[in-house]
């Protein structure tokens, strides 16, 4: 019996991932992708916090949605930031490669640019779903982290590299369980880097 219903358990979360993975792609369609992709993401991450948390007093459509529409402004304005970055980088990059090496000082500059904000979005959505921050302290605090907890970050990228192969291999999972698997991953991952952070803190005071 006991064996049963630890599979029931885990029968019955995999569909809450897939459920969560649908709602994740519908609301990113519903922001016109490029306005939903970000609120669509940071809702999903806040709700699988709940779940792993063992939260009991939620509806996960209701409270996705809920989600979505009062943090579309900020998570959108967050994103934009990372959005001007990715691009700044993406025509230095190609600037560099038209100049015939004139400007290859620059290339250490540029890397580092894009490494940091690599390592920075890969924890910015679990930071935005576990605390409360004013505007910019989002994307200070969660590049602290990142540089601070190299092997989690390491994790969470990898997580991404496996998950995104698997789905090439098998695309028909793709609609039901990529977004909502790494966001899993990545928090349980991330929950070891802030109960550190929360260690040295404490160690500190």
């Amino acid at each position: 019996m006991v064996g049963w219903d630890k599979f029931n358990r885990i029968a019955y979360r995999m569909i809450e991932l897939a459920y969560i993975n649908v709602l994740w792609i519908l609301f990113t369609l519903v922001g016109l992708i490029a306005f939903g992709i970000f609120p669509a993401t940071a809702a999903m991450f806040a709700i699988i916090r709940k779940l792993i948390n063992d939260e009991k007093d939620f509806k996960i459509f209701p409270a996705f949605w809920t989600l979505f529409r009062t943090d579309f402004l900020k998570v959108n304005g967050l994103g934009l930031i990372f959005l001007l970055i990715g691009y700044f980088l993406y025509f230095d990059f190609y600037f560099l490669q038209l100049n015939n090496g004139e400007l290859q000082f620059l290339f250490p500059l540029l890397s580092f640019i894009l490494i940091s904000s690599v390592v920075t979005l890969l924890v910015f959505f679990p930071v935005y779903a576990n605390f409360n921050l004013k505007f910019f302290q989002y994307i200070k605090q969660s590049f602290l982290i990142a540089i601070t907890s190299p092997i989690e970050v390491i994790a969470i990228g990898a997580s991404a590299v496996v998950i995104y192969f698997i789905a090439t291999i098998s695309p028909g999972i793709t609609p039901f369980f990529t977004g909502s698997i790494f966001a899993y991953l990545a928090t349980l991952i991330s929950f070891r880097a802030f109960a550190r952070i929360e260690r040295r803190k404490k160690i500190q005071s």
